[in-house]
């Protein structure tokens, strides 16, 4: 997996809704493909939609915090690849 790139950090996990908080330290936009790696967390998903503040996005920017649909349990300090 050569080809992959961290693009963030999860800051927090809303486990009711399964909801990540991410903090984005590169691009991400619906469609690609991430991964959320760490001691406890190994699992790959596509992005499907995001949010910032609340409002759908198609796209978000290195810098933003976005909320993210999941499909796994993840942890706040997991790592987030682009693959």
């Amino acid at each position: 997996m050569a080809d992959r790139k961290e693009i963030g950090t999860v800051t927090h996990y809303f486990g009711k809704i399964n909801v990540a908080a991410i903090e984005l330290t590169d691009n991400l936009k619906v469609g690609d493909t991430i991964s959320f790696e760490g001691p406890h967390t190994n699992c790959q998903q596509t992005v499907d939609s995001m949010q910032i503040d609340n409002k759908a996005v198609p796209d978000a920017k290195a810098g933003d915090g976005i909320g993210l649909k999941v499909i796994e349990h993840v942890r706040v300090g997991d790592k987030v690849f682009l693959v």
